[in-house]
């Protein structure tokens, strides 16, 4: 890795510990947004409920009017999705306003648009993360997103690209060849990209279970990779009972600290519930982020989008920190203490007072406090 990388790469996961400490710090501003620049898709996936063949851009003006908005309310991540956002024509100067806002600026794509030159664009504009979901290793009928026609695009990706990368597999959804998964799985890692998984789910976000061979592969593939510490911590508490099918007992937070905001510019709850409260962004306030923050969504025990999961993570650790962490990071024994990586076990030292509910001492203050000033948080 460059030294440019490299500096780029500091920056990135100081700025990711800004937005989680912020996150931690206050409930009443959006943690993320999808905004749709481009509903139109160079792709028609079988699966997928979330593209046309027909639609034009949303005018420039327009998106960067919206992520204005987005960053008025506080939004820490803005990601931009689709259709195929790549499509957008002037998706850099979309990037480049979400950055000049504050906000960190992530993309979903297909990458089929991907050459070194438009990569390095990319970097140009200031993107911070880019996730692609590979569905097979050859086309087929279901899906041509495969690693036979993708994977000289990770090859650039891994040469050129100085923001994150993360390479997503996919599970159940009726793929004939589950062992793909971890074909995939395999390639990122060999390229040093970060890796997740996903269970695809039906046209309602809804669990579609997975098979025991799909089971076999989902745990091979947890056994070979070294998720990222937020990642491990989603796999236990949230993927882990997906993939039995198996419903997860959690406190939805879409329309509050996650927004989807579709190319007509209505907040709705998130790509698999359009419809609702589908507000007007310029109409959306501080009321409704605070009255959804705690609306039941009947959808959230077999939900399956991960954006969504991911931000109820951060308040859970907000509200109940050391519940979260013993789910978070199971013991290895019942009743045993969590299996905290060091990180965590740093953190949760200077920013918690001690298990048996004494004050901090005042070293503990002063290092968290400085702390504090390090993330960003007043």
């Amino acid at each position: 890795m460059t030294l440019s990388r490299k500096l780029r790469s500091h920056q990135r996961r100081i700025r990711q510990s800004r937005m989680v400490a912020r996150a931690i710090k206050s409930k009443h501003h959006p943690i993320l947004a999808h905004i749709i620049p481009m509903r139109r898709c160079n792709l028609s996936c079988a699966y997928c409920n979330e593209y046309d063949k027909v639609s034009d851009p949303v005018p420039t003006t327009e998106m960067l009017r919206r992520i204005e908005l987005l960053a008025k309310l506080g939004t820490g991540i803005i990601t931009i999705s689709g259709g195929e956002p790549l499509l957008h024509p002037d998706l850099d100067e979309i990037i480049r306003a979400i950055r000049s806002h504050g906000a960190i600026a992530t993309i979903i794509t297909n990458g089929y648009l991907l050459t070194p030159e438009r990569i390095q664009r990319l970097n140009r504009a200031g993107l911070e993360h880019l996730q692609i979901s590979i569905d097979n290793v050859m086309p087929d009928e279901v899906s041509k997103k495969s690693l036979k026609v993708l994977d000289r695009k990770l090859e650039w990706l891994a040469e050129h690209a100085q923001f994150d990368v993360n390479i997503n597999s996919v599970l159940g959804g009726g793929m004939a060849h589950p062992e793909d998964a971890l074909t995939i799985t395999r390639r990122a890692l060999e390229l040093g990209f970060e890796t997740t998984v996903g269970i695809i789910h039906d046209h309602s976000g809804q669990l579609d279970p997975l098979k025991p061979n799909e089971r076999a592969v989902y745990d091979q593939i947890l056994a070979e990779r070294k998720p990222a510490m937020f990642a491990f911590a989603y796999d236990n508490l949230f993927h882990k009972n997906l993939a039995l099918g198996q419903p997860n007992d959690w406190q939805c937070r879409a329309g509050s600290r996650y927004l989807y905001i579709c190319e007509q510019g209505l907040v709705h709850y998130c790509s698999q519930q359009r419809g609702y409260p589908a507000i007007p962004l310029e109409n959306y306030t501080q009321v409704d982020l605070d009255r959804e923050y705690s609306t039941v969504k009947p959808c959230a025990p077999f939900c399956t989008v991960s954006c969504v999961h991911r931000v109820a993570m951060l308040d859970l650790m907000r509200n109940q920190p050391r519940e979260a962490l013993t789910r978070f990071f199971p013991p290895a024994t019942p009743g045993g203490p969590p299996q905290l990586p060091a990180g965590v076990q740093v953190l949760t030292a200077v920013f918690l007072p001690p298990p048996d509910g004494k004050p901090q001492s005042a070293a503990q203050k002063m290092v968290a406090g400085a702390a504090m000033k390090i993330f960003g948080v007043k």
